[in-house]
């Protein structure tokens, strides 16, 4: 995905070692896609991601199922006791007898939610039978069938609000997921160029290695025929030693750069390397307005502002509803019937009715009802507060990324354009203090130029690709394709 976005051709710098090293290991070539992609498919930080991902897909799972009809049958298979308990006789007198029993239940029963009223129903049909062993006698009981409701009344209504606020909740999940692959993508991003910071003063230290070696035999022989003083040679010396002791730390430094980048995007650290410079850049405009719009469509924050308010009225909703008036109604049918047998159960049972209203009112709370309510009104406004000012900061950032992502195209131009010269520059230094025709000072003035020049470079590809990867993400929209961007999680498939 991300090989779009970086260029596919082979620019090293001076000294690349060739693709197989002496111990015949590969010597991998990536450019800023390819490390991207083995990021965003192999590193630990993506498996969290994923994981992370499906536990609240099976949390959207279970909300989805939660309102749905629940049978459950449930029973005692068998229930035996054998014990001595207290029988009262005919005459009201009360003695101690052993009773012996075997006795079995079982209850089929599927209850609704109606989430939108808050009500909840059932129905089923039960049957008890017990056995007394003593006695070798049967006895059963049963309800064929039996329905009922339970109902608040000037409640809370928690299932409306659950219902509102979880499809927001795994919204958001999967907004997430997708912004934190297009996370682990930007700090790839930063690894890489840190690693090829460091791979950039390598080869820089090698090449001034080398020149300072080269620099000191030609002022060697000039010293033997008298044409350079003892300072300038002894200057030159210091060069080479300076050179090596720059070398050696860039190897340092290339090291724990290497371990750090493999470390991340899951590759074996044995495993030799070469990143390239992604020169090809797409330098294109982008329209604020359209990342403002799909930053809204596409990022979490949108749904996050919302569902913030949502549930400010559900607190205040919640207030009011405690401190007032409560009621419940509950209310049942059924049909039931006892025998000396099973199927007699079922033989013109008796129909039973229940009507329940149980009422609270509260009658002195000393001032608590008005102020829960007053506190929840409070929260509500300090939160729509909060979210307005937060849209406002989420609107200017992303505004504000793109003027920088526009300004970073002229600094990219003008560091190209001082790099080629100050290494044209150098390399006429170089050739003028060999023939004799400039002094060392002068020369190492050049070689900084040099120095700063591409790293100067470096920095600035750095920034036009960091600012990029952050564009992404703040937006979630491929500007060079004209397409949201989706992930799909292996997890999950």
């Amino acid at each position: 995905m991300y090989k779009l976005f970086v260029s596919v051709s082979l620019v090293f710098f001076v000294f690349i070692n060739p693709l197989f090293a002496q111990n015949d290991t590969i010597k991998y070539v990536l450019n800023l896609g390819e490390v991207i992609d083995m990021a965003v498919s192999k590193s630990s930080a993506i498996k969290y991601v994923q994981n992370q991902n499906v536990n609240y897909y099976w949390r959207y799972r279970n909300f989805k199922t939660r309102f749905r009809p629940q049978l459950v049958l449930s029973g005692d298979i068998p229930n035996y006791s054998k014990t001595t308990s207290p029988i009262t006789q005919p005459d009201g007198s009360i003695e101690f007898k052993p009773v012996s029993n075997l006795a079995a239940s079982a209850t089929l029963g599927v209850n609704q939610s109606i989430p939108q009223l808050g009500t909840s129903i059932w129905a089923g049909t039960s049957a008890y039978g017990i056995r007394n062993l003593k006695n070798d006698l049967n006895s059963f009981s049963g309800a064929p069938f039996s329905i009922g409701f339970k109902q608040p009344l000037f409640a809370y209504n928690w299932m409306k609000w659950y219902r509102k606020t979880e499809p927001m909740i795994y919204d958001e999940a999967q907004k997430r997921f997708v912004e934190q692959i297009e996370d682990i993508a930007l700090n790839a991003t930063y690894r890489y160029f840190n690693y090829l910071t460091v791979q950039t003063n390598f080869n820089l230290a090698e090449s001034n290695l080398k020149n300072s070696q080269d620099n000191l035999k030609i002022s060697q022989t000039k010293k033997e025929l008298g044409q350079i003083s003892d300072n300038d040679h002894s200057r030159i010396e210091l060069s080479v030693l300076n050179a090596q002791k720059a070398l050696n730390q860039a190897r340092m430094n290339l090291k724990n750069a290497d371990f750090e980048l493999k470390k991340y995007i899951g590759l074996d650290r044995n495993q030799e390397i070469e990143l390239i410079i992604p020169l090809n850049i797409s330098l294109f405009e982008i329209d604020p307005q359209l990342a403002l719009a799909k930053a809204k469509e596409n990022r979490k924050e949108t749904t996050y502002y919302q569902r913030r308010l949502i549930n400010a009225d559900r607190d205040l909703a919640q207030a009011k509803s405690s401190t007032g008036l409560s009621a419940t109604l509950r209310g049942s049918f059924g049909l039931s019937n006892s025998a000396d047998n099973f199927l007699g159960i079922y033989d013109r049972p008796e129909k039973d009715r229940t009507l329940r209203v149980s009422v609270s009112v509260p009658i002195l709370d000393w001032g608590r009802s008005a102020s829960t309510v007053k506190l929840a009104e409070s929260q509500r406004e300090i939160t729509i507060f909060d979210v307005n000012k937060d849209i406002e900061d989420f609107d200017r950032g992303v505004i504000v990324q793109v003027e920088q992502f526009s300004l970073l195209k002229d600094q990219l131009k003008t560091a190209n354009e001082a790099d080629k010269v100050a290494g044209n520059g150098y390399l006429i230094a170089l050739k003028k203090f060999q023939n004799g025709e400039l002094s060392i000072t002068d020369l190492n003035i050049a070689l900084q130029e040099r120095e700063r020049a591409k790293r100067d470079y470096i920095r600035s590809i750095q920034n036009y690709w960091i600012a990029f990867f952050r564009l992404r993400k703040l937006t979630l929209y491929d500007f060079e394709l004209g397409h949201n961007i989706t992930y799909n999680n292996p997890m999950l498939e």
